[in-house]
């Protein structure tokens, strides 16, 4: 499964790029089925808080009997939660990691089996008043970090440094981040600060929300935050790509990798390769990749996969929509 997700992760973001905020109608309205009941758990990514519960909310409008209980803490909670076995699902910002998985083996002599539910986009956000529009992952990483593993010659500390004039030039720039346990925080951290170390005036919030509402109270803001949280007081910029172009993080650059901080959204489940999963679990997994399933993601913010994907990762569970 490992080389499924990192093989193929670009090919199906550019197999997405037409559909970007278009549900692929192929995938097939969900259908339910007779058996299904019991209690699920899920443990994991704060960034998928809010779309696990959207598709909690619509399984349950066709199996109502079923409870299904969400916590929300960061990516770092899921991996031993699903080794202990506390939690059916694992919701991640990233992949596990070579000592996550290897722990989980350990336990059970197979690696946990991840479907990739989303992508989102990473945005980087300052407050509504902000003047810029575009920064390069190299400003960003000399403002987010303390070793600029990304180029920069120095630290980028008030917003005159970024470019803006004015009564912006002095007024120093104000990090808000996430903690350790966050997904987000170690996907920010590899690629925007090119695998580097955070400042240490970076001020680490417990959610995504809280991100967004630092900046939006801070004129000076600066923050990172899953596309899905934005709110109307805080702007999410463009930022440079390669080819030197500035890319939003919406639509169709995201879907296709062009904006530089795009991303699955994974969740973990523990398959044994022996094992037909049992009907529940199945189920809300065939869900998640019907039309119903999709639309839940645009409906959460982020952007939603086709079925060549959907395809992919069911064959992983031997499911088909």
């Amino acid at each position: 499964m490992k080389k499924l997700v990192l093989a193929l992760s670009a090919a199906t973001m550019f197999a997405g790029a037409a559909q970007a905020q278009q549900v692929d109608q192929s995938l097939g309205n969900y259908e339910p089925v007779s058996g299904v009941s019991g209690n699920l758990t899920s443990i994991g990514s704060d960034t998928l808080n809010n779309l696990m519960t959207l598709w909690s909310e619509g399984f349950r409008t066709f199996y109502p009997n079923v409870a299904i209980q969400i916590q929300g803490a960061g990516s770092g909670t899921a991996p031993p939660a699903l080794v202990e076995g506390t939690a059916q699902f694992g919701p991640m910002s990233r992949p596990m990691r070579g000592s996550e998985i290897e722990e989980f083996e350990a336990r059970y002599g197979y690696e946990p089996t991840p479907i990739r539910g989303a992508i989102d986009a990473l945005g980087v956000f300052v407050h509504r008043d902000n003047p810029i529009e575009c920064l390069s992952l190299q400003e960003v990483d000399a403002i987010f970090s303390s070793t600029r593993a990304g180029g920069a010659d120095a630290a980028i500390t008030t917003w005159g440094e970024a470019g803006l004039t004015g009564e912006w030039a002095d007024r120093p720039i104000a990090m808000y981040g996430r903690n350790s346990a966050s997904g987000t925080y170690g996907y920010f951290r590899e690629v925007a600060l090119s695998g580097g170390d955070y400042s240490p005036e970076v001020r680490e919030q417990p959610g995504s929300s809280t991100v967004i509402q630092g900046v939006a109270s801070d004129v000076n803001g600066i923050g990172y935050s899953g596309i899905g949280y934005a709110t109307a007081d805080v702007k999410a910029i463009e930022l440079r790509a390669d080819d030197g172009t500035c890319y939003a993080p919406e639509g169709e650059a995201a879907a296709t990798g062009l904006y530089p901080l795009a991303r699955f959204l994974y969740i973990y489940v523990n398959k044994d390769p022996n094992q037909d999963l049992e009907p529940l679990r199945a189920e809300f997994i065939r869900y998640v990749y019907s039309v119903q399933g999709q639309e839940d993601v645009v409906r959460a913010g982020f952007f939603p996969l086709v079925k060549a994907v959907a395809d992919q990762d069911l064959a992983a569970f031997g499911l088909s929509n």
